[in-house]
């Protein structure tokens, strides 16, 4: 088992009453638990939250008012230790679930239709499997330079293919772009991991749908992609914003930790009480490493703090980041 622990917290000038929805909990999925979190606003807002079934991916929304706006979300998840992948085989479409179809399709920010013949020309003649995946996930890595501030939240995968450089979000979406062109069912995946280098900050990955099963690959190299803690999974960034704006907001200061441990006995932490809205699962346990002054854990992270990573798109009206 494997327990990472985070801490979020997000600062925001709202210019005007506004409208916000968020989608950075801990999803609720297979291989997954969350044992214990907290989330607090300032100044405190009633909130709505929802859920998709299908995906896990976990929402909150809410009012603010005019001012500024200050968020943290802490929490401790235990994912399961993966081996590596099994699958090999690349399925038939005509043996694509329904439900999974629309993982095939084009979409904003992944224009496989467009890529197709780049796709065919460089990964086309490989022998179908999860080695024409990782092919094309060694090609991203080769090829791109990891360069902060290179694209926006608007660059698609065909201007990452022509530009040569982007982010963890933009390397995740030209492997779905090649995956869907060779008839791969692929998608995004976002969360929260550990890295050598800092600054920290939410991560994307993309997974392959190989032999009846999703198999996670990392085209940046950056952390092992089995540690990554699941917050979002979509057809591309569109689909899994951290932060939607519905109004005049911006942000002013982001600070993310996430803390790794493994092979220890860690049940659940007792989240700190804090003014705001605290919420809890599980009932708390003891919590075997040493706490800070809050009775959050202090163990060094085993894999450093991590890199930029996920922004979503900006458009007219709703903001998305």
């Amino acid at each position: 088992m494997h327990h990472s622990i985070i801490d979020t917290l997000l600062t925001y000038e709202v210019q005007a009453p506004s409208h916000l929805l968020f989608n950075l909990e801990a999803a609720l999925c297979d291989r997954q638990q969350v044992l214990e979190e907290s989330l607090t606003l300032d100044p405190p807002s009633p909130l709505r939250h929802y859920s998709d079934t299908n995906s896990g991916n976990r929402f909150f929304r809410f009012d603010a008012p005019a001012g500024r706006l200050q968020l943290r979300y802490r929490a401790v998840v235990r994912r399961e230790a993966a081996s590596g992948p099994a699958a090999s085989r690349e399925m038939p479409v005509s043996e694509v679930p329904d439900a999974l179809m629309h993982y095939l399709m084009p979409t904003r920010y992944c224009e496989s239709d467009v890529m197709a013949r780049a796709a065919q020309q460089l990964f086309g003649d490989l022998p179908p499997g999860i080695g024409r995946v990782q092919a094309i996930v060694d090609w991203i890595h080769d090829s791109l330079c990891y360069e902060p501030g290179s694209s926006n939240s608007t660059t698609t995968a065909q201007e990452v293919f022509v530009q040569r450089a982007g982010v963890c979000r933009d390397f995740a979406h030209l492997g779905i772009t090649f995956c869907r062109a060779l008839n791969i069912p692929a998608r995004l995946v976002v969360g929260y991991v550990n890295f050598e280098e800092p600054p920290q900050d939410f991560h994307a990955i993309f997974e392959a749908w190989l032999d009846g099963q999703w198999v996670m690959f990392d085209p940046t190299r950056m952390a092992p992609a089995d540690r990554l803690v699941r917050v979002g999974t979509g057809r591309d960034a569109k689909d899994v914003a951290f932060c939607t704006f519905f109004g005049p907001v911006t942000m002013t200061d982001k600070a993310i930790t996430v803390r790794e441990m493994q092979d220890v006995s860690l049940p659940a932490v007792v989240a700190p009480q804090a003014s705001g809205i605290v919420l809890g699962i599980e009932k708390p346990q003891p919590l075997v490493p040493p706490t800070d002054a809050a009775g959050w854990p202090t163990a060094e992270p085993l894999l450093g703090i991590g890199r930029p990573g996920v922004t979503a798109a900006n458009e007219p009206g709703p903001t998305a980041h």
